[in-house]
């Protein structure tokens, strides 16, 4: 498998407080020109920056620079570093004269040009890749993180002054996926791996994983999610958002999909469908069996189904001033199925306005003389008619209405439809 590539990261996707910034590459800056307060004030040149293993880049704590001839290097702390110039990086002279302290690592440091420049980036099977030609620097308001690798031939290009020369696109390796390295364990080796594991990915919840894809793009986050297996993949994909799924689901071989979606059952499958474009989606039931495709259009059509489609007619609704004697008699008389009466809805006279709704087991205990409108509820919970099945499921859920009504844009009730029929529906869907 490929190393991730990626090109430079969207403001968005920094650290918050970072505000204004600019990228460099650690080959601009090595052997620039290190001055104590004016240009004339010439210290040595920049040999290495330093820079803390933090989340989630690595930032800069000091500049290395070394003299040869057996002289002592010195440290200077990145909060010493005036400004960085095209010509030159000033920094304010030591607090106590003299010279800077030579530099001593600490835990959790890692020294740019002696730990990352030129070595090998290995995937996540151990297969060779690239190798590290350049670093790929953000400096804002005095502040300086480690943003990416470069792997591409203008590192080195740029490392021999030929950076003008630019000949093929910038090739960045987020550090998200570079194993921090530090100096001691460094020495032990010339290679450096992409950060997350095969293992250690399946031991991460699929929920985090999710998460994880949902925060990259391109093929960064085809590379996270490529080097799932299966069984995970499947289960990270039911877990991730709408937009994500779309994302992956686009960059997906056929023999990958096959794969990924025969872990799952038909309910989740349906689901998954239910959110991807129309021309994704119907080049991934070729990929089904034909007993599952077909269920799963079927699940489909039944949850476009509208509320309209699905209402019935059969209702009964009455004027706020009507008696509630006159409505029980009214009722008696009348040959409606018992289904079709237990709510009366109370509309005005006006346009067939949805005003209110009475329960029958509240009528059948009000006085004979009492107007509907004095023991009526308002305002009345009600669907739309454009509303689908699953929608109108979720209402059901909500407040365990046995009927509700279905109302136009201007709230005139159009027919009504019954809990037994619209969660049976969606509980067949779910076995």
């Amino acid at each position: 498998m490929a190393a991730p590539t990626v090109q430079p990261p969207r403001v968005p996707d920094l650290p918050q407080g970072i505000g204004s910034f600019r990228f460099l590459f650690f080959s601009q800056l090595l052997k620039r020109p290190v001055c104590a307060g004016k240009i004339k004030d010439r210290i040595g040149k920049l040999t290495d920056l330093v820079f803390a293993l933090k989340e989630p880049y690595p930032e800069a704590v000091g500049i290395v620079l070394e003299f040869g001839w057996g002289k002592p290097t010195q440290f200077i702390p990145w909060e010493r570093v005036v400004k960085v110039e095209d010509d030159a990086v000033f920094v304010r002279p030591p607090e106590t004269g003299g010279v800077y302290p030579p530099f001593v690592d600490q835990p959790g440091w890692m020294l740019v040009d002696a730990h990352l420049m030129g070595r090998t980036i290995l995937d996540m099977d151990g297969r060779r890749t690239e190798v590290v030609n350049d670093v790929h620097l953000l400096e804002a308001k005095g502040h300086l993180l480690l943003v990416h690798v470069d792997t591409s031939m203008n590192g080195i290009l740029r490392r021999w002054g030929l950076g003008k020369l630019k000949w093929v696109k910038d090739e960045f390796i987020s550090w998200k996926y570079v194993q921090p390295l530090s100096v001691e364990d460094a020495v032990a080796t010339d290679k450096v791996s992409l950060s997350v594991t095969r293992r250690q990915m399946l031991d991460l919840p699929s929920e985090d994983l999710a998460d994880a894809l949902e925060e990259l793009e391109g093929e960064e986050q085809e590379a996270l999610f490529s080097a799932l297996d299966s069984e995970k993949a499947a289960e990270t994909l039911l877990e991730a958002e709408p937009r994500a799924q779309r994302q992956l689901i686009a960059d997906l071989r056929k023999e990958r999909a096959r794969l990924i979606l025969s872990e799952m059952s038909v309910p989740q499958l349906a689901k998954l469908f239910s959110v991807l474009p129309h021309d994704d989606a119907t080049e991934l039931m070729e990929v089904l069996s034909p007993e599952d495709a077909s269920r799963i259009r079927a699940i489909l059509s039944e949850r476009e189904a509208t509320a309209g489609a699905l209402m019935s007619p059969e209702f009964v609704a009455v004027s706020p001033d009507t008696r509630v004697g006159s409505l029980l008699e009214q009722i008696r008389k009348s040959k409606s199925e018992p289904e079709a009466i237990s709510y009366v809805y109370v509309v005005n006279q006006e346009g067939h306005t949805l005003t209110g709704v009475v329960d029958l087991r509240e009528l059948v205990l009000a006085a004979d003389d009492a107007p509907v409108s004095s023991i009526m509820t308002s305002p009345v919970v009600s669907v739309e008619e454009n509303d689908v099945q699953d929608d109108i499921a979720a209402v059901f859920a909500k407040y365990h209405y046995r009927m509700i009504p279905i109302v136009d844009a201007q709230d005139r009730i159009l027919g009504v439809i019954r809990s037994n029929e619209i969660m049976a529906g969606t509980a067949s869907r779910k076995e």
